[in-house]
């Protein structure tokens, strides 16, 4: 990205996107770390996030839409909560008296409402104030992007999906970022399982843009849920040099690289779990730490010994343990808490869980906890001491509900792995020939899948 086509007051006019600021270099900034959000990567060039954020600060203490892009972004990485970090809570504070103290437009206004809602964890009511400035706005990529994240968070796969259909004719190809619209209106296709026409989607973005990260994201996606492990493999190589730049999804893009391995040779991920525990350490995101759970829990279902890691991947969950921004959050930290038989964290984990069920508020996945959050991670300890029939009885009734704890359908695939699992341990005779089943529906839905296969012959194993 060249500092130089960066744009300035008068171009965010001219796109009747007005940003309230005398200073050009503040909205060039606005720019630049807008473009590393939807880019999914930093540019040194320009200093990366933390750079940019700092020289918008700088450029402009009081622009509005510099601390709402910069305070929102650290809301939608789910790395903190502002019941418990007061420095959070108080940027979203700030912004809100900025805005109250100031003469901004009405869609700016809108932009602090959604991320003051979000900052509750009120995402449906966020992503009401994001669609309100879409309407008026469709070329409000930031608007776009911040509701694209909450309805991933929410597991709300058709509104992630028709929220981009909408502004999709608003955009020319003239405009900053247009080819990346592809990658988003293609993931939402995918999460709704059209998948060819997701996959054709992705396609047109990566020949406009062939490093666009989230495109190869969503191709990935779409091999994972047809079970075309070969194609999958092939392509995530073919493409590898393209979208390794992207650092800050290059990890989770290796993750589903390896989710390929898993469904033909288990053994040569725990190597390749290694390396995604040692990655999230050095990134710190939120993304690569739950992908780094996923990647052990996973490998342990396939019999794969992973017990050192789980100590290495608790220095990292452990302090998150009171956050409960997401309950898939929560989720994947209970994983890494059992498996490094934490039982106190486990513990805690839960019965906070438990306690903000009581009174959730206006947040929504505070609202979800009592009837899905607590009784997946009851599941879970359930699986974790042996009592197999007792985590069928808690998950498999939840099991067109789990959608609602957010992620993909790819990622929540992992519970549904539990579930099997489970009944197929299970002493319960009506158990075992509910894992069966489960399998039988499996196969139709991603025939050849060799992990499914696996399972199956397991299946006939235990039971004979």
């Amino acid at each position: 990205m060249h500092a130089a086509s960066l744009r300035d007051c008068e171009a965010w006019r001219a796109e009747g996107l007005k940003l309230s600021t005398n200073s050009n270099e503040a909205c060039k900034m606005y720019d630049a770390i807008l473009t590393q959000y939807v880019k999914w990567r930093n540019d040194e060039t320009l200093g990366g996030f933390e750079g940019c954020i700092s020289a918008i600060q700088a450029a402009d203490p009081n622009f509005v839409m510099g601390h709402v892009i910069s305070t929102g972004l650290e809301l939608v990485a789910t790395t903190s909560s502002t019941r418990l970090n007061e420095r959070l809570a108080s940027a979203v504070r700030r912004t809100v008296e900025l805005a109250d103290s100031q003469d901004i437009t009405p869609r700016e206004r809108l932009h602090v409402k959604a991320m003051e809602l979000f900052s509750h964890g009120n995402f449906p009511k966020a992503c009401d104030a994001w669609e309100d400035i879409l309407l008026d706005h469709p070329t409000d990529l930031l608007a776009l992007k911040f509701a694209h994240d909450a309805y991933f968070y929410m597991g709300a796969q058709t509104p992630m999906r028709d929220s981009v259909a909408r502004v999709l004719p608003h955009w020319k190809p003239h405009m900053p970022l247009f080819s990346y619209l592809k990658g988003l209106y293609s993931f939402g296709l995918m999460e709704t399982r059209f998948y060819d026409q997701a996959e054709k989607v992705a396609m047109e973005g990566l020949a406009l843009t062939p490093d666009d990260a989230w495109s190869v994201h969503s191709v990935a996606h779409v091999c994972e849920m047809k079970a075309e492990v070969d194609k999958g493999l092939k392509f995530m190589e073919s493409r590898e040099k393209d979208w390794q730049v992207s650092d800050v999804l290059a990890s989770h893009n290796y993750w589903h690289w390896a989710l390929y391995f898993i469904e033909k040779v288990k053994i040569i991920m725990s190597f390749l779990s290694q390396a995604n525990s040692w990655r999230c350490k050095t990134t710190g995101s939120m993304l690569d730490t739950v992908d780094a759970c996923s990647m052990l829990y996973r490998l342990e279902m396939e019999g794969v010994c992973v017990k050192d890691r789980w100590r290495e991947l608790l220095q990292i969950t452990q302090p998150h343990t009171d956050d409960h921004v997401t309950l898939f959050n929560d989720l994947h930290f209970l994983m890494v808490s059992l498996g490094a038989k934490e039982s106190r964290t486990s513990q805690r984990l839960l019965e906070g869980l438990q306690e903000l069920a009581k009174e959730p508020g206006e947040n929504q996945q505070h609202q979800l906890a009592g009837t899905i959050g607590v009784p997946m991670c009851q599941a879970m300890m359930e699986y974790d001491q042996g009592n197999y029939s007792g985590a069928v009885e808690q998950l498999y009734p939840l099991r067109y509900h789990i959608v609602d704890i957010g992620g993909s359908d790819a990622q929540r695939d992992l519970f549904n792995q539990l579930l099997i699992h489970a009944a197929m341990k299970s002493e319960n005779k009506h158990h075992q020939k509910l894992g069966r089943c489960l399998l039988v529906e499996r196969d139709a839905v991603r025939p050849n899948s060799p992990l499914t296969d696996r399972l199956m012959q397991n299946a006939l194993a235990l039971h004979i």
